[in-house]
């Protein structure tokens, strides 16, 4: 049975009120042509469908929408913006590489407004919170065992990052941190590839929930940081591996 199905797999309350896209915390529910494109193209680039360096075809998407290429370039500025596309001068976009200097900026910005979540929840404790995190940090552990769960087990540390930011009761903090942990979810993938790696990763959010529960806010704090930096350096490495044998070649 798939984790996920399990009866004791108590996150499944949750996560549905996550949309796993762009956009998808926006107030207004109403997307503009070229929004509803970005966040198509967007799923594709987030899921892996479109890998770093592909070449995005304006004229392929026009028609693949049945829209002229106005909406298509305004749908790619906005995911320039998002980061998950670049656009070349006289070459067209294409998917944004990744970069081990962006990795550790967007990791630094997602440790830090994280932080922020952690310090508002400790002065104004929400009554779901520990549920929530005992129950995402289950399933975590449970996704963690299986060889073939990186990605899954990424899309849950997501997940349960953009819960946690909503019980904070500030939107303008959680839509900054929807953002970016939007943008380092490829980088996040890398770095938690390996079953060790996300074991790793499983007990550091574990012993992070009981510093909470104890009313050790400061412990949660050094250990959500030492999560995020320590999935940040192993994609690090697994980046200039990749570049290296790229070279090799």
């Amino acid at each position: 049975m798939h984790p996920k199905d399990a009866p004791t797999d108590q996150f499944a309350t949750w996560e549905g009120a996550v949309a796993f896209r762009l956009f998808a915390d926006q107030t207004d529910p109403t997307l503009t042509v070229p929004e509803q494109i970005a966040g198509r193209i967007g799923d594709r680039i987030l899921g892996g469908e479109m890998v770093p360096g592909e070449r995005i075809g304006e004229q392929e998407l026009a028609g693949e929408f049945n829209v002229s290429r106005g909406p298509v370039r305004e749908a790619l500025r906005i995911l320039e913006r998002e980061g998950l596309v670049t656009i070349l001068a006289r070459r067209g976009a294409v998917v944004t590489e990744l970069s081990t200097t962006e990795l550790r900026e967007l990791m630094e910005i997602r440790g830090g407004l994280f932080e922020l979540v952690v310090r508002k929840l400790a002065d104004q404790p929400h009554p779901e919170l520990l549920q929530l995190l005992r129950a995402g940090t289950q399933r975590l552990v449970t996704l963690a065992a299986q060889p073939d769960a990186a990605g899954e087990y990424a899309e849950t540390t997501y997940r349960l990052l953009i819960l946690c930011a909503r019980l904070a009761g500030n939107q303008r903090l959680q839509r900054m941190l929807t953002g970016i942990s939007l943008q380092t979810l490829r980088y996040s993938k890398l770095g938690l590839a390996s079953v060790t790696r996300r074991q790793r990763s499983a007990r550091l959010w574990e012993e992070a929930t009981e510093a909470l529960a104890s009313g050790d806010v400061e412990r949660m704090v050094r250990l959500t940081r030492q999560r995020i930096e320590e999935s940040g350096d192993e994609a690090v490495r697994q980046l200039q591996s990749r570049q290296a044998e790229g070279t090799a070649r």
